[in-house]
């Protein structure tokens, strides 16, 4: 019986050995690809065109395994709808958008066992629209507090930032509320890029940001929130 049982265990430690434990191609782990970086639009870019020649720097697989890249275009930076997306090996891809309007992108790597990077920076850009001379500000960016954070301070700065291909002077209104989406404006006409926020603890708060620009063109921001403690 103790010969038979030595034999088990010797036949299962082989299986063991030879069966590996890993998930990549080798048996070991599997790495996901770097972050791809934009090359083109650069941020905050207007594009005279509206079809557009997306490109982006190759990432690299440590396991020389196949990449594929996914990018987005969105309407707005937390790119809660896509616009378009393609899926490509290229480090390239052709899309026409609508003109007169602010987007922004960002590009993923993916690797042939689906393991994925993260997502590249967030860019905005700008599509040229028909007989226009004066262009719109750029949406608004967020600074902090972060979306969706939590905050400690019953005083709380609020900041962006904004840019204008024309650099036309930018003001600012601000609008402020307990509730979705925000209606009181808190502060209008403004230059600075920051807010000092009086709020009350253990209450949600929800804030977008109006830029103007000195002709009268005015773009409208996202709507972002942060929780007080």
């Amino acid at each position: 019986m103790k010969k038979v049982l030595v034999y088990i265990s010797l036949v299962l430690s082989l299986v063991y050995s030879c069966s590996g434990g890993g998930d990549g191609p080798d048996g070991g782990s599997n790495e996901a690809p770097s972050q791809p970086t934009q090359v083109y639009p650069d941020n905050n870019t207007l594009c005279l065109e509206n079809t557009i020649d997306f490109q982006w720097n190759p990432s690299v697989d440590a396991e020389n395994q196949v990449i594929t890249y996914k990018l987005q275009v969105s309407e707005n930076n937390l790119f809660s709808t896509i616009a378009e997306e393609r899926t490509t090996t290229s480090t390239s891809t052709i899309i026409t958008l609508e003109k007169g309007k602010s987007f922004y992108w960002r590009v993923k790597a993916i690797d042939s066992e689906n393991t994925e990077s993260s997502f590249s920076s967030i860019y905005q850009f700008l599509t040229e629209g028909n007989g226009v001379s004066n262009h719109l500000p750029f949406s608004p960016e967020l600074i902090s507090p972060a979306f969706n954070s939590l905050v400690n301070d019953l005083t709380t700065t609020l900041s962006w930032s904004a840019s204008d291909v024309d650099n036309d002077n930018l003001t600012f209104d601000v609008y402020l509320d307990t509730f979705n989406p925000p209606s009181t404006k808190v502060s209008e006409n403004q230059t600075a890029t920051t807010y000092d926020a009086n709020l009350s603890s253990a209450t949600k708060y929800f804030w977008k940001i109006v830029v103007k620009d000195e002709h009268g063109a005015q773009s409208l921001g996202q709507t972002w929130n942060f929780r007080v403690n």
